[in-house]
């Protein structure tokens, strides 16, 4: 399991009367206690820092974190300066093509790896890993740090694209956000957000699984309740959108009927 971080995220939920970070860390030790080990935390170059870093080993959170490039980390020889100026010269070990998610299109990646240390982790004890996406010409390379073990380049590239999902996730809570009405309900403590989180969640799932219903049945089903003319509307080929409004109008038509067997029987 990803869980992904962005900065301004913990900025909404939180009150006037408590700091955006205070929130989010009291978020960050409810994830670590809830979902123990099975969840690898990805965050985004907000949280780039000794205070999160910190944070973090004091939870004993798997974590690949965005780090800025200008921000300092020390190698192995004892040297420490910023990121780039560590790897500078040193050339891509392998190369792939990964699909970028938010331009939809496929990218020529090179990798990177640096074992690091930083005094905010451990006191610089325990070494960390520095992953480097390079993405091409015109693209900032991905600095990627994490506590995860790296032993050969398979690793490093399933931290490249457990990344990359990133997009996908923050894709997956715009869609429950704007079309789920995730954000309307003002819920204040962990285990009414966790319910309505599994509530989400379970909705979500099923407009997943109607994706995989058979074609002739999509079309019929968008046809008849989301028609669409445009283009981009017509060869989309994950419809999410207009299979949610399609069924929306097809039970406000036609409600369905709920059987209450305990007393039918």
């Amino acid at each position: 399991m990803v869980a992904s971080w962005l900065r301004r995220g913990c900025v909404v939920v939180a009150s006037w009367l408590r700091h955006g970070r205070e929130v989010a860390l009291q978020l960050l030790e409810q994830c670590c206690q809830t979902f123990e080990l099975g969840v690898i935390h990805i965050f985004d170059r907000g949280y780039a820092g000794e205070p999160w870093l910190r944070a973090l080993e004091g939870h004993n959170a798997r974590f690949i974190l965005r780090w800025t490039k200008h921000y300092q980390l020390e190698n192995a020889d004892g040297t420490r300066d910023a990121a780039w100026k560590l790897l500078r010269g040193k050339r891509c070990t392998s190369h792939r093509l990964i699909r970028d998610g938010r331009y939809q299109q496929e990218r020529k990646v090179g990798l990177k790896t640096l074992q690091v240390f930083h005094r905010g982790y451990s006191h610089g004890l325990v070494p960390l890993h520095l992953v480097v996406a390079s993405r091409g010409q015109g693209h900032e390379p991905w600095y990627l740090l994490t506590n995860e073990a790296i032993h050969d380049e398979e690793e490093a590239w399933d931290i490249v694209m457990a990344y990359a999902r990133r997009w996908q996730i923050e894709s997956c809570f715009r869609f429950n956000k704007t079309e789920l009405a995730l954000e309307s309900p003002r819920l204040w403590t962990w285990e009414r957000r966790r319910k309505l989180l599994m509530l989400v969640t379970l909705v979500y799932a099923l407009l997943l699984a109607l994706l995989q219903l058979p074609e002739s049945w999509k079309s019929a089903l968008l046809r008849r309740w989301c028609h669409r003319t445009g283009k981009r509307s017509r060869d989309t080929p994950t419809p999410l959108y207009r299979i949610r409004t399609a069924l929306a109008a097809l039970f406000t038509h036609s409600p369905p009927q709920i059987v209450d067997y305990k007393s039918s029987g």
